[in-house]
């Protein structure tokens, strides 16, 4: 290795710290936040179904801590999401175009907003039918249910988490094809693949029964599709331009 791609691969790693540096104090501030709104929100969330059914517990001096921070770290990835976005974007901008810079930047709002929907999915559409399914189950066996807090919350994100990043699938695949790391060629190619990965990442955070499983499979299969075609336009576009500029200045 020459000094000069020694040098470039120092500034390259010098640079990547600082990015993570800068998110790592936005999470800090994040969680900050967090923090500080957690009373009325989980309070806000008791009163709500599925909640408003069942009475909490603490089962250790911690449980109440512990809640505390989860839901701090939850607002502070929250919050820190268009940061992130934002820091791998500057990363990898001086490998793109400057069509490129301008039209993937714009994917960062539209990111956060995917994110959101897939919260929102997660909380009041899968979270309640797998939490009425495993306490339909306690009442078949006659068991008194007293849930723990922390345990609550802990099982909710479990569900509304994955679901949130899942939902960021069709910005990962247009920002990939964009930067010319994915095409729709690719994407049909691991159809099936996809659709087996949906289908079992469905079943394993919903109750076990055919409908719940078909219920939430549906929408993320819809999602993989919306991200093919958002391939397939950007990835025309791409030949476009390129054959207009072989048209202007040749082979490249």
């Amino acid at each position: 290795m020459s000094t000069n791609e020694e040098m470039s691969l120092v500034e390259h790693l010098g640079e990547l710290r600082k990015r993570i540096m800068w998110i790592l104090v936005v999470l800090v501030i994040g969680m900050v936040a967090g923090l500080i709104s957690a009373k009325p929100v989980i309070r806000y969330l008791k009163n709500i179904p599925p909640a408003d059914t069942i009475s909490w517990n603490v089962f250790s001096p911690w449980d109440a801590l512990r809640l505390y921070m989860n839901f701090g770290l939850a607002v502070g990835i929250l919050i820190t999401l268009p940061v992130t976005l934002y820091h791998i974007w500057a990363f990898v901008k001086p490998g793109l175009r400057e069509t490129e810079q301008k039209a993937s930047i714009i994917y960062i709002p539209y990111a956060f907003v995917l994110f959101l929907a897939g919260l929102s999915f997660g909380y009041w559409v899968v979270f309640p039918m797998a939490f009425y399914f495993t306490s339909s189950i306690s009442k078949s066996l006659d068991i008194t249910e007293m849930y723990g807090a922390a345990e609550y919350f802990a099982f909710m994100f479990n569900i509304i988490l994955p679901l949130a990043l899942v939902f960021e699938m069709p910005i990962v695949v247009m920002f990939l094809t964009k930067i010319r790391l994915l095409n729709p060629k690719r994407l049909h190619k691991f159809r099936r693949y996809a659709y087996m990965l949906l289908v079992i990442l469905a079943t394993v955070i919903t109750p076990p029964d055919a409908i719940s499983a078909i219920l939430v499979a549906l929408p993320l299969i819809v999602l993989y599709e919306f991200s093919v075609f958002m391939s397939r336009f950007i990835y025309r576009k791409q030949l476009l331009q390129d054959a207009e500029w072989e048209r202007e200045f040749g082979p490249k």
